[in-house]
């Protein structure tokens, strides 16, 4: 049994294949062009604003990227975790990975729950702007078991490689135990969304899923049967084959 996303922008992801991502993994991806934003907006000897601060701004570009379908899966993602029983350190463990442990809700004294009820007051009140009426649809998770079993089973094709990634950066906040917790995303909220935190933090890492292997071909695969733009899955993968 296949899956659609469920949203109000299905025809329109497919349609459109410079998409790179969407939602909430969309906003988490921006951690790579903070410096490049920061250049735009604040000028030389400007008052810093402070990351929750920018990183609420960054949430206010969501229609600027996409039109208010697409921004409205932003919404959808950040529902299916609030509404979902996963623990507060789950969710906060998916949000480092995909963001390289750059903004840590709790440095900020903040709830991994909290700092997505701002994300998603702040892409509210920009969507209201534009449409003071508009009221975000239900959260429609997919929770199809075969898709689940599916997204797990590519989890666990590069588990030890992530773990290690993830437990030891560089640089950023090390997100401990994330293969479990995105299990957990996987199995009590939304496989949909796992597999797009799984892919974020693949690609954070930079995760080897070389071009020619198997496990890159069930990557793109995967992606397909949940009907995502051509370059969600791809752009961004560690797929050399040298």
């Amino acid at each position: 049994m296949t899956h659609e996303p469920e949203s109000d922008a299905d025809d329109d992801f497919i349609e459109d294949i410079y998409v790179t991502d969407i939602g909430l993994t969309w906003l988490a991806s921006r951690w790579r062009v903070l410096e490049e934003f920061y250049r735009e907006h604040f000028p030389p000897h400007a008052a810093e604003p402070g990351p929750v601060a920018v990183w609420l701004m960054l949430t206010e570009t969501t229609l600027d990227q996409f039109d208010r379908s697409k921004a409205a899966q932003l919404g959808q993602d950040v529902q299916r975790l609030l509404r979902s029983p996963l623990p507060d350190e789950t969710i906060r463990t998916v949000w480092l990975a995909a963001t390289h442990g750059i903004l840590d809700p709790a440095e900020h004294g903040m709830t991994a729950r909290t700092w997505l009820r701002r994300i998603e007051e702040a892409w509210l009140a920009r969507v209201r702007q534009d449409d003071p009426a508009f009221v975000p649809p239900p959260p429609q998770p997919v929770v199809d078991e075969e898709l689940r079993q599916a997204v797990i089973q590519v989890i666990h094709s590069v588990e030890e490689p992530l773990r290690l990634a993830s437990e030891q950066p560089p640089y950023g906040v090390p997100a401990t135990d994330l293969v479990p917790a995105l299990e957990r995303v996987v199995t009590e909220a939304c496989a949909d969304l796992g597999y797009r935190l799984f892919l974020r933090a693949v690609k954070t890492y930079f995760v080897p899923v070389p071009a020619n292997g198997v496990t890159y071909g069930r990557f793109v695969a995967l992606g397909e049967r949940f009907g995502y733009p051509y370059w969600l899955v791809r752009e961004g993968l560690n797929d050399r084959t040298d």
